[in-house]
């Protein structure tokens, strides 16, 4: 295998197996998907029971009411699933603004979008699965209705949420959320059991009707009509009409290997073009001055673009293809140059989250992403039933000229992004670091981590990050070399030290040996991650 270099100090090493691998943030909700595997299930039904178990075991970064999206490796061609919502069909920017807003709010209904979580599992169980949704699910409803004890990531958020809410949650339609999330007046502590028997009952009625309750039926009814007594915008019309889609996955080929990521309205793009940029210099040594400098730069151009530039395709002035193109690729890259800069938009040519991986033995492989945005999300829970809505809409501009403007039935502009790499015709495998912003710069840190330094997967992932904020800001992990963070600054970088992990991402990745079927596997470790694998 030619990715087993490992130069840095890991907290754990790179897991090797044969017949299945997991790999999530959460050692339950891991264990639950290779359970799946374990009963005949194939990589699909891990992820989706990976995905689900993630709604239970970690309810600080993605619920039932979140967006999801997948890329699926199956029978030699790769797939795309676009999960996301759009905004309800009532909704608009002067209907926002008569309620005294200016921008989109982050917390309540008004930033909440059509959930589409459900509807990737269900969807992805019909097309490719080996199992019945009511069997693959059945690991997270007990998670659900016997509880399990709170790991310390997970509780270190849980309980920062609670602080947030309880000061900024103060009106009914919030009530659901303390009553599900901190029965006992507060946040639960590191080691004690939660259960939610209500979330249990949800996932059960998903998989015996495969989503159709969610959608078109009893449960589609409780969200509307706590959606309209609390003067929200999402009707049951709104539910009933939504479908994902399956879209045709986006790539670069950078140094031989194709790097795939859904298209627009996700940011996965930003990751490509990027890359894009980058794809003719060549870097000899990871920690170096240019290596580093030259990333930062290339990330914040791709970004800004991506800023101005992508939302629902449907809308987007210019399409994914004139974005990744060679003369915008060209164009962009003549800006970088030896001092740090702050970044424009260019003109191209015309034309709170978790992730998961997942493989079997018999070749098929996920990169799966879903999230309710920003932790817990709208702060609003359907009471009785788990269900916490995501707050996406807060991304849409309240500016009709914008080019990601608040129009209803349109899908934002949108964070969560899975990743995927092949070498000609030949998976290599699943890929993905959640957390907002962070992620298109982690993707891109973790594939030249990959491609051009020949890392393992998880010394591509315990290697130190940066992450680029605004203007001439970049964030750069405490264990990122002190001398190098200040050849940055003498460039112009505003580098900021800081002592937070959980602002640079958690990632997972699974490789695979073409030549003896051999799968490898890294976890995040800023956090609770885990491989799990037989």
């Amino acid at each position: 295998m030619d990715f087993l270099h490992n130069p840095y100090p890991s907290q754990r090493n790179t897991v090797l197996a044969k017949n299945g691998m997991v790999a999530t943030s959460q050692p339950l909700a891991a264990e639950a998907g290779l359970q799946i595997l374990r009963k005949g299930g194939n990589a699909i039904d891990a992820a989706i029971a990976t995905a689900a178990a993630l709604t239970v075991l970690e309810p600080t970064s993605n619920g039932i009411g979140g967006d999801a999206f997948a890329l699926v490796w199956t029978k030699g061609k790769l797939h795309g699933l676009n999960a996301s919502g759009p905004a309800p069909s009532s909704i608009s920017i002067d209907a926002v603004k008569e309620l005294g807003h200016n921008e989109m709010p982050k917390l309540g209904l008004i930033p909440v979008t059509v959930p589409g979580a459900p509807s990737a599992w269900a969807e992805l169980s019909n097309k490719f699965g080996k199992l019945p949704l009511i069997e693959v699910l059945e690991p997270a409803i007990q998670y659900a209705e016997e509880g399990y004890p709170v790991s310390p990531t997970l509780g270190k958020y849980w309980k920062s949420a609670y602080n947030a809410y309880k000061k900024n949650c103060t009106t009914e339609e919030f009530q659901g959320w303390f009553d599900t999330f901190a029965p006992e007046g507060r946040a639960p502590e590191i080691g004690e059991v939660w259960k939610s028997p209500g979330h249990a009952e949800t996932l059960r009625q998903i998989g015996l009707t495969g989503g159709e309750t969610f959608y078109r039926g009893d449960i589609a009814d409780k969200i509307a009509e706590f959606s309209q007594a609390h003067g929200g915008f999402l009707q049951k019309e709104d539910l009933a009409n939504y479908q994902p889609e399956w879209v045709d996955p986006i790539k670069v080929n950078y140094r031989g290997y194709d790097v795939w990521e859904i298209p627009p309205n996700g940011q996965g793009i930003a990751a490509l073009m990027a890359l894009n940029m980058l794809k003719d210099d060549v870097f000899h040594e990871r920690d170096s001055l240019e290596t580093y400098h030259k990333q930062i730069e290339a990330m914040k151009l791709a970004f800004v673009d991506t800023k101005k530039y992508v939302s629902d395709p449907k809308t987007m002035t210019y399409s994914s293809e004139a974005l990744l193109s060679e003369k915008f690729a060209k164009q962009r890259r003549a800006v970088i140059g030896d001092m740090a800069l702050t970044p424009e938009p260019g003109t191209p040519p015309k034309g709170g989250t978790v992730y998961l991986a997942t493989a079997d033995g018999e070749g098929n492989m996920v990169s799966f992403i879903q999230s309710n945005y920003m932790g817990f999300g709208s702060g609003v829970v359907i009471p009785g039933t788990g269900i916490g809505l995501q707050n996406r809409g807060h991304d849409f501009s309240l500016d009709p000229e914008h080019e990601n403007a608040l129009a209803p039935g349109k899908k934002t502009f949108h964070t969560i992004i899975p990743g995927f790499l092949t070498k000609g015709s030949e998976p290599v495998g699943p890929f993905g670091v959640m957390g907002g912003y962070m992620q298109p710069q982690g993707h891109m840190q973790v594939v030249m981590n990959t491609v051009d330094f020949h890392l393992n997967p998880q010394a591509a992932l315990d290697a130190p990050r940066w992450q680029w904020m605004e203007g001439k800001k970049v964030l750069v992990e405490h264990h990122f070399p002190l001398h190098l963070a200040q050849a940055l600054a003498r460039k112009g970088h505003e580098i900021q030290i800081t002592l937070d992990g959980g602002a640079f991402g958690r990632g997972q990745i699974i490789w695979r040996d073409p030549k003896t079927g051999v799968l490898c596997g890294g976890t995040e470790s800023r956090t609770d991650g885990h491989v799990a694998a037989f």
